[in-house]
């Protein structure tokens, strides 16, 4: 899936008036391709956690950095201390990697109500509660997301009855995705 498609839909209210809808569909971008994803990863991983986002710009003389991290496994919350462990190692490294102590860094955890931005992302959230929005149905579809790959992702839902439906869904015909929070 290259690059992100996008249908337009025109309609007319009358003569004068027009307007466009566009119709997004979920990207697939690696993650080792981000610039020093792959060096920043390995960093994180080592102390726990994984590097779900990073973000590097010069603003004004300023290297930006920008980071989201989370736990290796699903059920644990990332707190301050863990988010302030990860800075400590990782800020030090990114300025070795970009030769430049002029920065700014602001590391995060995903938060209870992350929009997942890269369908690359939804490997890293393995075991979490999640809903995406499914255009074949229009409607919100959740559940435990089981696995992920460049295709697709599946989702675990548990019915009333004790069974659990098991549902795959095409990146294609996914439009967003996010966390389900209580």
């Amino acid at each position: 899936m290259g690059s992100q498609k996008r249908v337009h839909f025109y309609f007319r209210k009358d003569s004068r008036v027009g307007a466009r809808i566009t119709v997004r569909f979920m990207e697939y971008i690696p993650l080792d391709s981000y610039p020093h994803y792959t060096e920043c990863e390995k960093i994180v991983s080592g102390l726990g956690f994984h590097l779900v986002e990073l973000k590097i710009s010069p603003q004004n003389g300023v290297t930006q950095i920008l980071a989201t991290i989370t736990g290796k496994d699903a059920s644990v919350n990332i707190g301050v201390n863990d988010c302030s462990r990860v800075h400590k190692v990782l800020l030090p490294a990114l300025e070795e990697i970009l030769g430049t102590d002029n920065t700014y860094m602001e590391l995060t955890s995903p938060g209870m109500e992350r929009n997942i931005k890269n369908a690359a992302e939804f490997p890293l959230f393995l075991g979490r509660e999640i809903r995406v929005y499914d255009k074949t149905v229009t409607d919100w579809v959740g559940g435990v997301l089981k696995a992920a790959d460049s295709e697709s992702v599946t989702l675990e839902e548990p019915k009333e009855d004790g069974s659990v439906e098991t549902k795959s869904i095409s990146l294609e015909n996914i439009a967003k995705a996010k966390f389900i929070h209580l």
